[in-house]
Order: structure tokens, then C-alpha cells, then sequence
């Protein structure tokens, strides 16, 4: 059984749930220790609970330790079951941190899986939704799964209470991404979303947006929901390029000018614009996981994050492929994922 330091590195949650996917994957035993001993709160949070019992749930794990602030957890999975499944996180936390856990498993699948997810959508601390399914999902797609991500109600912090369904059909062979060279930009969107708070809010940030970047106002859009659970309030700025698309999102928060929420958008997309690179720091995180099951792929990105690193440490535990993080030129650099099948 391997054991597992949750305090290496970022010392948070990416590392127990990088660890419960490759394990459902693997069919590897792991124990973990010291969870989340990088953070305010250590140990496990709800969001945290609902990724392990999710992971628990698809591969029919034994699991000891699983209980709300447990800074220790017994992992043992048996064979990968797909079918229909439901995930509820109870509070505002993160179901796409909860779907990016179960994920892997389920494209590898023996057959195909239907998920329904419940709580936050829209997380700061977390990639919402609107990333998920026009950024990261996309990519997995092109290496051979099916899957595709609806939203059916968003849920913000502190609320939660937000809902997206997923299908998931498995590849029978995962492949490979080669994500070299950003190619052209083919488009500027923007998106400004209030959930039970004045339209203007998301007029006034768009106004920001367009300000600081070339978005035209027929693509710059201001969405109102009224209604359910709230109030929130996110604006989302995709690049799409000629290899793929990127989200970049601000978050609104109590206190918080919506001008400052925009201007947080539309910085990051202008870094990503600046940086010449394809894969923007946080797609270059969640492809790891992946790209390692397919133990293949090349991408160019930023300097890694501690995320990017830690998780690649993590990673090398279960699977035994090689990643080599190199730095082309300054600020440049290249991931290289390979090993033999």
C-alpha cells in the first residue's frame, strides 16, 4: 500500500484527489496522512468528503478515515463500475472538483455513466463550470472519451445549491494531446452572470472588460437569473484559439466593486494573451491526470504552479510514466508526458 504525505508541496486537496483518481484507475491501495496540512482548516471539508465518497462509490473502495476534518484516510478500490450516479456536496463546495476525482475512471470505464452533481458550480477557489465545460472538457473528448456537461442551475459561494448533469462515454483507447503552438485567436467572448442581483452589476463589468480588451459588444453578453439559490455573481472571459479555449473568471464577493471583479477576469486573459503560450496554468494542472493515463502528450505553458508540481509527484506514485518540466526560454516552458503502455 502506498502512503501518501498531504502536506509535500501545495499541501491541499489536489493531492488526495489525484490520489483517489489514479488509485480507482490503478486499482493501487493507498493511505494518506497530514490532509490538507497546508491550510487554515486541515483535514477533510465536505467538498472533500464528496470527492472521496464519489471516488469510493464508482470503484466500490474500502475506506477508513472518511469523516468531516479526518487528517488521515484508507483508501482501498476494487474494479471500476459505471452507471448512474449522483453527488451531492451539501454546501458550496466544488462538484467540479468532485467530477475532476471521478473522472478519470470513468473514461477507462467498461461502459458508459450519467452524473448528477450537486452543490457549488461556480467556486473561486475551484475552476467553475463555464472552464469545465468549454475548456478542459473539450480536450478530453479529443483523446477519444465522449463526454459533455450540462448546467442546469448555477450555485455560488456561501449558498451552493447548483446542479449540472454529465455523460460520460468511456474511450476505448486513450490518445494523447500535443498542445505546442497557440495558433491564432479566433475569438474574444465575455460573460457577465448575476444570480438574484441587479442586472447593472453585470453591465457595469462588462463595460470594464470590453474596456481593457478588443470584445465587441455583440460578444460581450450580461445574463440575469432570478430565482433559486444566491445571490452570486462571476464574469468569464474565453479566448478561443486556433488549438483550443481558455476561461479566465473573476468572482463577485460582498464588498467587492463589480469593476475590480472584471479587471480580475480580464488581467488573467491579458497575462495568458501576453505569455505566447497555449496552456494557461491552470489547464496545464488539470491535463496531467490525463495525458499520464495516456502516457503521452507534449504542451507548452507558463512556469509551473506548486499545483502543476505536486501534482506531477503525485502522479508518479501510481503511474509509471515519465514528466519532464522543462524551461524552453524564459517564461516558457514544456511539459513532456511519456512512458510505454
Amino acid at each position: 500500500m502506498l502512503t501518501i504525505d498531504g502536506s509535500i508541496g501545495e499541501g491541499g486537496g489536489q493531492i488526495l484527489r489525484t490520489a483517489l483518481a489514479l488509485s480507482a484507475v490503478t486499482r493501487t491501495p493507498f493511505r494518506i496522512e497530514h490532509i490538507r496540512a497546508a491550510r487554515a482548516r486541515p483535514g477533510l471539508l465536505r467538498q472533500h468528503l464528496a470527492a472521496v465518497k464519489a471516488a469510493a462509490e464508482i470503484c466500490g473502495a474500502a475506506v477508513e478515515g472518511a469523516a468531516l476534518g479526518s487528517a488521515t484516510l484508507t483508501f482501498r478500490p476494487n474494479a471500476i463500475r459505471a452507471g448512474e450516479f449522483a453527488f451531492t456536496v451539501g454546501t458550496a463546495g466544488s462538484t467540479t472538483l468532485v467530477l475532476q476525482t471521478v473522472l478519470p475512471a470513468l473514461i477507462v470505464a467498461p461502459a458508459p455513466s450519467r452524473l448528477m452533481l450537486e452543490g457549488g458550480t461556480h467556486n473561486p477557489a475551484a475552476p467553475p463550470f463555464d472552464f469545465l465545460a468549454k475548456s478542459f472538457l473539450p480536450l478530453i473528448n479529443r483523446m477519444g472519451a465522449k463526454v459533455a456537461a450540462e448546467l442546469q442551475r448555477p450555485g455560488f459561494y456561501p449558498a451552493g445549491g447548483g446542479r449540472f448533469a454529465v455523460e460520460i462515454t468511456p474511450a476505448a483507447e486513450l490518445k494523447g494531446l500535443e498542445l505546442m503552438d497557440r495558433g491564432a485567436i479566433r475569438a474574444l467572448r465575455a460573460r457577465a452572470l448575476v444570480v438574484n442581483l441587479p442586472l447593472s452589476i453585470a453591465e457595469r463589468e462588462l463595460k470594464v472588460v470590453r474596456r481593457m480588451l478588443p470584445i465587441s459588444r455583440d460578444d460581450a453578453v450580461a445574463q440575469e437569473i432570478r430565482g433559486g439559490p444566491g445571490p452570486g455573481n462571476a464574469v468569464m472571459v474565453e479566448v478561443e484559439t486556433a488549438s483550443h479555449t481558455e476561461v479566465f473568471t473573476g468572482f463577485g464577493a460582498r464588498g467587492v466593486r463589480a469593476e475590480t471583479v472584471a479587471e480580475t477576469a480580464a488581467r488573467q486573459a491579458l497575462a495568458y494573451l501576453e505569455s505566447g503560450v497555449p496552456v494557461g496554468p491552470h489547464l496545464a494542472d488539470q491535463l496531467l491526470v490525463p495525458l499520464a493515463l495516456a502516457r503521452q502528450g507534449r504542451f507548452r505553458t507558463g512556469p509551473p504552479t506548486l499545483h502543476t508540481t505536486t501534482n506531477v509527484e503525485v502522479i508518479r506514485r501510481f503511474v509509471e510514466v515519465g514528466i519532464e518540466l522543462q524551461e524552453e526560454s524564459p517564461g516558457v516552458w514544456t511539459v513532456t508526458i511519456s512512458g510505454s503502455k
